[in-house]
């Protein structure tokens, strides 16, 4: 094993279809017009040093260590920001340019500490590399005088000095290596679009400065790592190369957090991790990284992990351990039991979208082939399941259309009910890169999300709707579309059931949906949704972008719906810069719904009633599967209250941290005879389990995930599961207890029978996932090297279908107990239920949830930044403090849902989407008043907590 190493080329490369020939060195090099010198040389295989220049950002040519001559030219010119043009003949090497580079070299070395033996970055410095390269032996000048290197001239304090800053929880900055190359500073503007470094002072002055002279921690930093992987020298370094030591090998994986599926390389000493480098072959981050992904993987060695299984026989005992074998046996027992006391439909599963396509698939598989039902539901069914249903109707499949890349060829930007800078950075900060550019942006949102107005990056529009009328304010702007004649005729007459759309338009056109006619419920006024149509109608390529504020809503397939009528009603689908693109919450919520997670559909979204897809599974499975759909997530829990439903197996999902109506969620859970949770932590679910497995992370496993475009990535393993056995071979273990007779060796057999059984992924093995990096399904026969635009030519379907979006009010209604409406979000530093990024140094940026609320709501109810206050709906109540923000409007608060001490889905409802059952958590009538601390209902939660962590013979109760 060696490292992955990576060409750096030093300028990005070029996009022209132009090309041009020079000679460099002798060689002739051919590359597309537009390429830089230095680049067109490392093309050819020849190396022209370099210290400011690396090809993430654009050239700068400040080094001038990367000087070459080019005949019939005078001077040396930087190659870097010199471009290759028909004819040139370049000479890299030569005396003058060996003199020149030596004397640079000199300077740069004068004013820089000689502690390379004792370097965090020894074996990984450029600046080293590059005084190698230019035959550096000797420094003339001396280290006496103005220096930045110490703290003291002859015992007089050095002002230019400046103290390492170690507030940064993952890396450190030592102001006297840098050598003001400012790589830094570019790719915070150029990559991460963040704006939070700049070089302070000029001259022999100059130096990187976080903001206005402020620590890393203090600044708008967000901790993204692009400029610790820019950085040439060891002024910034990842604390864990300080104290482990470079990486001796390493694997290119996929993240394990959002929906992006970055790609990583994740170097390793042994088989200790001491980093995770964004790959820049990655094809769905390009090189970049979010503060998730690059450093909070310190949870996979957690002390509260749990490696050892444990069973109890009452939630109430303390936990017991015992072998693998020893927790088989007993869960197959119980299931057996179960099931003949109370029927074949007592027991179900809910797979994991943490997981693997890989293990997802064997947990539906032991549900229907082991169980004998259909009794298998997601976490999509609590996000994006309104996705995979509104999609499926108007488009006939149940995914985005666009690949990542697609956002930098579109014009006009409309975001709705997502915040892709704190949800999905990475994506995020390719937007604000493509708005800085010059596209248009329309924000729908209720809150002031950052794109509202970030640097850089300003939203033409931004539409602050009230929650809950997404459809109502969709509908508006079809109806300017239509009245105003800014539809596509050619495209819908070619693509589109022309009676079903001239149905539709005579609907949107209705009075009743104009602009001006829902202004009043929506608070949104009715010039800013004209304006918002007209630009996404004439602007150019219109994408639309879209999250959870637009799923988790009483109406969310509706809404759905909605954004696809519109899509097609302007032509924008079918080619790169436009399209419908769900923003994926989990890193694998779409290979979880691709792998046939829900109750009425097997892998590849084929509904169980259809005889000749069951009979393709029968046949390879040997068994008789069930024709009618089993139970969703909130039929299993009401099935349970009702005495119906006794067992369940829950693989790497917290449904009582993350489902709605918390309270209904643990009746649910403690009405059941035999809970076994299958998870790296004791999560809150586990409270009511009678069976722990313990399950392994990302870097312990082989498999694939795949991401919210559809694009299947590798999982690799770099490491033994500290628990001995990957999830896949947890779960094929528990089928062999069931009396199924499971072989799988390696989940690539696995794969190769999602591949057999499911059209979409016929294509996919892992032989060709390595051959072509990734791919996008539909990878078949008809699309061989995947599908990364969708509906190119047609839809799925055929036809593209409009429907009718009528808007229903949610039954969710404030009032004088009630007045305000609560919404909730994620934040950037942690994900989801935050069993994970609790568990890292994440946490310095958001110790706990807080209320957001508009200062004239928290005036009139006398409350103050950071009070504790009481948040309480119709469901429940639970209290926390308070942050003061007009990033919400009066009348509207928000708040995350990351902590359990909080947990905030005690006052969600359980209204739910009309098609799926999604929960609305986005519309709930709450009132905020002042508190003293815990309420009640935390008090005795905290309390049934520790009880049920006990572990016995340990002195603690596990966390």
């Amino acid at each position: 094993m060696s490292l992955v190493h990576e060409i750096d080329f030093g300028t990005p490369a070029s996009r022209s279809e132009k090309l041009v020939t020079l000679t460099i060195d002798g060689r002739q090099v051919t590359v597309p017009e537009g390429t830089s010198i230095m680049r067109a040389s490392m093309e050819a295989g020849i190396q022209v040093p370099k210290l400011c220049a690396t090809d993430m950002v654009d050239a700068f040519g400040s080094c001038r260590l990367c000087l070459v001559e080019v005949e019939g030219r005078n001077g040396t010119p930087a190659s870097c920001t010199t471009p290759a043009m028909n004819g040139l003949v370049v000479h890299t090497q030569t005396e003058r340019l060996k003199q020149i580079r030596k004397g640079v070299m000199e300077l740069y070395i004068s004013d820089h500490p000689l502690d390379c033996l004792t370097c965090a970055a020894n074996g990984d410095c450029e600046l080293q590399d590059m005084a190698g390269a230019v035959g550096l032996r000797d420094v003339r000048y001396g280290y006496d005088g103005d220096n930045h290197v110490r703290a003291r001239n002859g015992g007089d304090i050095n002002m230019k000095w400046m103290p390492k800053d170690e507030s940064n929880p993952y890396f450190t900055y030592d102001p006297s290596k840098c050598i003001v190359c400012s790589r830094c500073v570019r790719a915070c503007e150029e990559v991460q679009g963040t704006f939070a470094l700049t070089i302070e002072g000029r001259g022999f002055e100059s130096r990187v400065s976080p903001g206005m002279h402020e620590q890393f921690l203090a600044s708008e930093c967000v901790s993204c790592g692009a400029c610790v992987q820019a950085c040439p020298t060891a002024t910034l370094t990842e604390k864990s190369v300080i104290e482990i030591g470079q990486p001796e090998h390493s694997e290119v994986t996929t993240c394990a957090y959002c929906g992006v599926g970055c790609s990583f390389k994740a170097e390793m000493r042994g088989e200790e991790l001491v980093r995770m480098v964004p790959w820049k072959d990655g094809k769905a981050n390009r090189g970049h990284s979010c503060v998730k992904g690059r450093f909070a993987y310190g949870y996979a060695s957690h002390k509260d992990r749990i490696l050892n299984p444990m069973v109890r026989e009452k939630i109430t005992d303390p936990w017991r351990e015992v072998t693998w074998e020893e927790a088989f046996a007993h869960v197959a027992s119980e299931f057996r039991r179960i099931q003949y006391q109370y029927g074949k439909d007592s027991i179900g599963g809910i797979t994991s979208s943490r997981c693997t396509n890989e293990e997802t698939f064997l947990v539906q598989k032991l549900i229907r082939a082991g169980f004998g039902n259909n009794n298998v539901d997601t976490c999509a069914r609590v996000c994006h399941s309104p996705t995979g249903y509104g999609l499926g109707q108007a488009f006939g499949t149940s995914a985005g259309t666009q690949d990542f890349d697609s956002v930098e060829h579109t014009d006009v930007v409309i975001v709705i009910g997502a915040n892709p800078t704190d949800g999905h950075p990475v994506f995020g900060s390719r937007l604000k890169k493509r708005l800085r550019q010059g596209a248009k942006l329309v924000v729908i949102d209720p809150r002031r999300i950052d794109l509202v107005k970030t640097p850089h990056v300003e939203a033409a529009y931004h539409l602050p709707l009230k929650p809950g009328t997404n459809v109502a304010v969709m509908t508006a702007l079809a109806h300017v579309i239509v009245t105003e004649g800014l539809f596509n005729e050619a495209f819908i007459r070619e693509r589109c059931d022309w009676s079903e759309f001239e149905d539709w338009a005579a609907f949107v056109a209705e009075p009743q949906h104009s602009p001006e006619e829902i202004e009043q419920f929506t608070g949104v006024k009715a010039d800013l949704i004209r304006g918002a149509a007209r630009l996404y109608a004439k602007g150019g390529n219109g994408a639309i972008y879209y999250g959870l504020g637009v799923t988790e809503h009483s109406q969310g397939s509706t809404t759905v719906m909605a954004i696809a009528n519109l899509a097609m009603a302007t032509g924008n689908i079918g080619r790169p810069g436009v399209g419908v693109n769900p923003l994926r919450g989990q890193n694998n919520v779409q290979g979880s719904c691709d792998m046939g997670s829900f109750p009425h559909e097997l892998p590849g979204y084929r509904h169980v009633s259809d005889d000749a897809t069951r009979e393709t599974f029968e046949k390879l499975w040997g068994v008789k599967l069930d024709n009618e759909p089993g139970l969703r997530i909130p039929n299993m829990l009401d099935a349970a209250v009702d005495g119906s439903f006794k067992g369940i197996y829950i693989q790497g999902e917290d449904i009582l941290q993350s489902d709605p109506d918390t309270k209904h969620v643990s009746a649910g859970l403690a009405a059941m005879e035999c809970v076994v949770v299958h998870d790296l932590f004791l999560n809150e679910t586990a409270n009511y389990a009678h069976v722990f497995l313990p399950g392994s992370t990302f870097l312990e496993k082989d498999g694939t995930f795949t991401n919210a475009e559809r694009r299947i990535n590798r999982v690799r393993k770099v490491m033994s599961p500290r628990n001995g056995y990957a999830d896949w071979e947890v779960t094929q273990k528990l089928a062999q207890a069931m009396g199924l007779a499971w072989t799988y060796a390696h989940p690539s057999e696995i794969m190769d029978e999602i591949a057999l059984t499911t059209p979409s992924f016929a294509g996919v093995s892992y032989d060709y996932l390595e051959k072509m990096g990734s791919v996008q399904w539909p990878c078949n026969e008809a699309n061989p090297v995947g599908s990364p635009i969708m509906h190119v030519n047609g839809f799925v379907r055929g036809k593209g279908k409009f429907i009718r979006t009528e808007y229903v009010a949610t039954d969710e209604r404030t009032g004088p107990r009630f007045p305000l409406l609560l919404t909730t979000g994620r934040i950037l530093s942690q994900y989801n239920v935050g069993a994970q990024t609790r568990r890292t140094a994440n946490v310095t940026w958001h110790a706990e949830d807080l209320l957001e609320i508009h200062p004239h709501d928290a005036e009139q109810r006398g409350i103050k930044e950071g009070d504790w206050i009481k948040l309480a709906s119709r469901s429940g109540d639970t209290t926390l403090r308070a942050l003061i923000t007009d990033r919400v409007a009066p009348g509207v608060v928000y708040t995350t849902f990351h902590h359990p001490d909080t947990q905030a889905n005690v006052i969600t409802t359980d209204y739910s989407d009309w098609a799926t059952n999604c929960p609305e958590y986005k519309v709930t009538a709450v009132q905020v008043s002042p508190s003293n601390g815990p309420s009640e209902w935390q008090q005795e939660y905290d309390d049934l907590s520790k009880r049920s962590r006990r572990i016995a013979g340990k002195l603690e109760a596990a966390e």
